[in-house]
């Protein structure tokens, strides 16, 4: 009795944590859906993009890959959870979260297509996600789906302030257009990273079931992705498997993925696992200076670095709840 009674107390202050901060958000300039044309090259692909290192380069051309799928989850549970909500603002916030979602997938399959050439397996990564997606996550009951959005875009946040905190990472070749992809897509994970938390919170605020989403957007993003990457130099080349530099420089690659101090996940550890904390949001990680910094880096109208590859933006409107 009185572990039910601590338990029903302490998910009422979690779902007044999550209002206010719903709140909190609604009075923050609204967020626009962003289009670009980047017009990318096969003939400019650097297939040692990050930090010159080609094994911790091919975790991002994975990442690139699975996430159009990613993303197609997240685009698909958002729409289906829509109409369920009925703050007028965040309604729209959720709309602006599909619509980024959908730019970054469109764009990232274009980016993906150019590794084509590049003798990159896109064709068989993609067909290995198809079967993950199709046959499993895409199955699943829409509570999972929406523990499964929360959970990734928890992931996407975190590789997001990883970046944002690091901008030198990206300024380590030439690839213009590889830099103005992740760049552009880093700013808006963290521009939306709340949204699908507070949606997942509003609709259902169980603790277990976000976990669980959490670790099955883990196991995804951290291991299957991070096997795909893994074996993605060698089908590239096979010859790799006896290039005595490759392996050299694979042990520097994995200190830029995993390693404790400067590693994009091994130093962001505590962070991605603050999510298991029961009072957890992902505004307990402030990224507003970041986020000014980088609309004014990237998007200024004379100086931005994506200003030259800008189309226009949209901001849905706020309609009503019926």
């Amino acid at each position: 009795m009185v572990i039910a009674t601590v338990k029903k107390a302490v998910s009422a202050k979690l779902k007044d944590k999550t209002l206010k901060q719903i709140q909190i958000a609604n009075q923050k300039s609204p967020i626009p859906i962003r289009h670009f044309n980047f017009k990318f090259d096969p003939e400019k692909l650097d297939i040692k993009f990050y930090m010159q290192k080609e094994w911790a380069t091919a975790y991002f051309a994975a990442l690139s890959i699975f996430l159009t799928y990613g993303e197609e989850l997240v685009i698909e549970t958002a729409r289906y959870h829509r109409d369920m909500i009925k703050d007028p603002v965040l309604k729209q916030r959720l709309t602006s979260l599909i619509g980024q979602e959908a730019i970054h997938s469109k764009l990232h399959n274009e980016y993906n297509d150019i590794m084509i050439p590049n003798n990159i397996p896109v064709q068989f990564y993609r067909y290995l996600a198809e079967q993950v997606f199709n046959y499993t996550f895409l199955k699943f009951p829409q509570p999972l789906k929406l523990s499964l959005m929360a959970g990734i875009e928890h992931f996407t946040a975190v590789l997001a302030q990883y970046m944002m905190e690091n901008e030198s990472n990206f300024f380590h070749s030439d690839d213009e257009k590889a830099r103005a992809l992740w760049m552009w897509h880093m700013l808006e994970e963290s521009e939306h990273k709340d949204i699908a938390y507070d949606v997942y919170q509003l609709l259902s605020a169980n603790y277990p079931l976000r976990i669980f989403g959490f670790f099955l957007a883990f196991i995804t993003l951290m291991i299957g992705v991070g096997t795909g990457a893994m074996m993605l130099p060698f089908l590239r080349d096979p010859r790799n498997m006896v290039n005595l530099s490759f392996w050299k420089e694979a042990r520097e690659s994995w200190s830029l993925l995993f390693g404790p101090k400067r590693g994009v996940f091994g130093s962001s550890l505590p962070h991605i696992f603050d999510y298991l904390r029961f009072s957890f949001h992902p505004n307990d990680h402030d990224t507003t200076a970041y986020l000014e910094y980088y609309k004014d880096r990237l998007l200024h109208p004379e100086t931005g670095l994506l200003t030259s590859y800008f189309v226009k933006e949209f901001v849905p409107p706020v309609r009503a709840s019926a």
